[in-house]
């Protein structure tokens, strides 16, 4: 009888390396074209036979129902029906043996189930490099419902809150120059249009551009929606960076996987004779889109820019963006700057080496091509480099406080992230971060220096008794014996909220054990919450009493998560991320420039006795990141934002009423989309605070 066939490794699907417009070019067609290598996954065609409620159609009839069927997979189901035509594309089946013979549908424009094969390829791949970097299975932003009813003996509405399976990902939804992520319908939303370039020898003007093939637009989009489910509270703008940084680190992943794809690393290499600092594919960012929409390159370039004339110059760093940029794209493009800027001069070191050898050892190459075995090393280099790059920067969203972000605070996290992988810095990397977030003016709140050991956060010195250390090593032992092994996403996720929010889960046992008697301060001082007393104090306050804590001051856990991660070393590391949030409401006195917090107008949120009065108030969050080291069980860093930090506070509320005139926008600069806001903006700065068990 013969023996059963394993199940493969990987899916293998045709697409392009970057977009459709490199096709079409004699010096890069041969190198676009390229075969994703997806992890295997039993994909299904379901039927759709009832109305589909997260249809991306403003003016559709609720009548109306879509007719055929979309592929479903265990992140994503592709949606492709296209309402400016009222039409459902056929849905692909990249099971049919045809296809997984030739690796799926040869990259084509015009057609749909290659678009849909494309974003399937490029999205799973992104799920992918976050999966590997944080050591664990991603999951998305869970679903908040209204149920119109109240919590019982008070005035806070009922929410439900809902594990989401999978994104939606909509290739055709929209006949506009844009494309987003929304968070209410948890889906990916991709437009198409009619290319307007400057001139016809960049593009053909009037020819169709889809958003939903090009690598960089699907991988920000993809990215987005996975840092939502990460750290939620970073949609809510309440500093200039905090847009910014969705903005950037969209941007950063997408740049970043272009060094994964070989054969346009090595072209790119000869082309520049491996000088990445020069112009080169790998550093911009939608090349087609930003052409079609009437500029002479990319959307967005990491190392230079386009005058009106059509001429490329390399950027150079210029503190004063930092501190007078506020358009939130503008801002992002600092802290791609700087990142990839650390980037480039790891490769360049490195790189350095190979020179030596190749010349003899003087690093100065002759005229002409480089030899195709110096392009194959430099380009491993620079894949190794960028690769190692990529994972600090995903790993550091472990070690970011859960709301109110800087780049200050990103910084620390991406130096904190890369010791904790490998304690000495043999390669520089941690030195080439901080000399390029100083060039362009980004420093940390609070430190004096920027030296890598200021920067770095300190070591927790555990100072709880050993009761208390006995009490939440049974929690964390109990958290990695439940949850530690599973692999069905919803289970982990059920599971999780279990042991965060049961009877004996971690919320009750902060409060029975952690702030009662002397522990309270102890508690407040770890986390950088309040505990004022009895109900009375602590509305005083402007804290809530008594809602998913029982006879204290409300908190709420919001992500809890395991890492498990190999370092460079082979040292297994285990980790646990347990993020604890508090809200507020705070009155101001004064002038927006001038304010002052009114520290006896403070205000329950959600609380119609508390109603604010006028416009001079905000919701101020706080709350701390906490990373446990499961295998000693002790606490190795506690980053917190104080509850009751009042320059904080001031600072949002003079952002929050314009006073830094911070300009909001979709994905693309606003000054490419004239009157065409797209829901993105409206998305981003959309808070659920009525509805947010974990705080705001």
């Amino acid at each position: 009888m013969p023996s059963k066939i394993p199940t493969p490794p990987f899916r293998k699907l045709r697409g392009y390396a970057i977009d459709p417009s490199l096709s079409i070019s004699l010096s890069t067609r041969q190198v676009n074209d390229l075969v994703y290598k997806v992890k295997w996954e039993e994909l299904e065609l379901r039927a759709n036979d009832k109305k589909d409620e997260q249809t991306p159609v403003d003016n559709r009839n609720d009548e109306d129902e879509l007719q055929g069927s979309y592929p479903v997979g265990e992140y994503l189901e592709i949606v492709d029906y296209d309402p400016a035509s009222s039409l459902f594309y056929e849905p692909i089946n990249l099971d049919d043996p045809h296809l997984l013979a030739q690796d799926g549908y040869a990259p084509s424009v015009s057609n749909p189930q290659f678009h849909q094969q494309m974003v399937y390829a490029v999205i799973m791949t992104t799920i992918k490099n976050f999966e590997q970097a944080l050591g664990r299975k991603i999951l998305w932003a869970e679903n908040i419902r209204d149920t119109g009813e109240f919590i019982e003996g008070t005035t806070r509405k009922k929410y439900v809150f809902e594990f989401v399976q999978r994104l939606r990902v909509y290739p055709h939804a929209l006949r506009q120059a844009n494309a987003f992520y929304d968070p209410l319908k948890k889906a990916l939303l991709f437009g198409y249009f009619s290319a307007t370039p400057v001139n016809a020898q960049l593009q053909l003007p009037g020819a169709t551009v889809f958003t939903c093939l090009s690598h960089d637009i699907i991988a920000h989009e993809t990215t987005h929606a996975i840092l939502d489910g990460i750290h939620r509270r970073y949609t809510r703008a309440t500093h200039p960076d905090t847009r910014a940084f969705h903005e950037a680190f969209a941007d950063i992943v997408a740049l970043f996987q272009h060094f994964s794809f070989p054969e346009v690393l090595r072209h790119q290499i000869a082309m520049t004779r491996g000088d990445l600092k020069r112009q080169n594919l790998l550093g911009q960012l939608a090349q087609q889109f930003g052409q079609a929409i009437g500029g002479y390159g990319s959307l967005r370039d990491a190392i230079g820019d386009f005058d009106d004339a059509g001429n490329w110059t390399p950027n150079f760093p210029d503190p004063a963006d930092y501190a007078n940029e506020m358009e939130c794209h503008k801002r992002g493009a600092i802290l791609v700057g700087a990142v990839f800027d650390a980037f480039l001069n790891i490769y360049q070191a490195r790189a350095q080496k190979l020179l030596r050898i190749a010349t003899g050892g003087t690093g100065i190459l002759p005229a002409g091509d480089i030899h195709p075995d110096l392009v194959d090393e430099m380009a491993n280099t620079a894949a190794r480099t960028a690769s190692d790059v990529l994972r600090t920067c995903i790993r550091a969203l472990d070690y970011c406080p859960p709301m109110d972000l800087t780049y200050g605070d990103y910084l620390r996290a991406l130096i904190t992230a890369d010791f904790d992988m490998m304690a000495e810095d043999l390669q520089g990397y941690r030195v080439a971060f901080v000399e390029a977030f100083q060039k362009r003016g980004i420093s940390a709140a609070g430190i004096k220096s920027m030296a890598v050991e200021d920067l770095m956060y300190p070591l927790y010195p555990s100072k709880l008794n050993e009761k208390e250390e006995t009490e939440l090593g049974n929690f964390l032992r109990d958290l990695k014996n439940n949850v530690g092994y599973l692999t069905d996403r919803e289970e982990l996720y059920k599971k999780t909220n279990e042991l965060m929010h049961g009877k004996e889960g971690l919320l009750s046992r902060i409060e029975a054990k952690f702030i009662s008697g002397a522990d309270e301060d102890l508690f407040s001082e770890l986390t950088g919450l309040l505990f004022p007393g009895d109900r009375t104090e602590t509305e005083k306050e402007g804290l809530e009493w008594g809602y998913l804590t029982k006879e204290t001051a409300s908190f709420v856990v919001g992500n809890v998560s395991l890492a498990n991660r190999v370092t460079p070393d082979g040292i297994i590391v285990n980790h646990i991320i347990i993020t604890l949030i508090q809200k507020r409401g705070v009155r101001f006195m004064g002038d927006v420039k001038d304010a002052t917090v009114d520290e006896d107008g403070y205000f329950v949120p959600d609380d119609p006795k508390s109603k604010p009065w006028g416009d001079k108030h905000i919701i101020f969050g706080g709350g701390c990141t906490l990373v446990f080291d499961l295998d000693s069980l002790r606490l190795r860093y506690a980053i917190k934002k104080d509850i009751d930090d009042k320059d904080r506070m001031i600072r949002q509320f003079q952002f929050e009423k314009g006073f830094l005139d911070q300009d909001s926008g979709t994905y693309f600069a606003s000054k490419t989309m004239n009157a065409l806001a797209g829901p993105f903006a409206f998305m981003h700065s959309h808070s659920a605070e009525n509805g947010d068990r974990h705080g705001h």
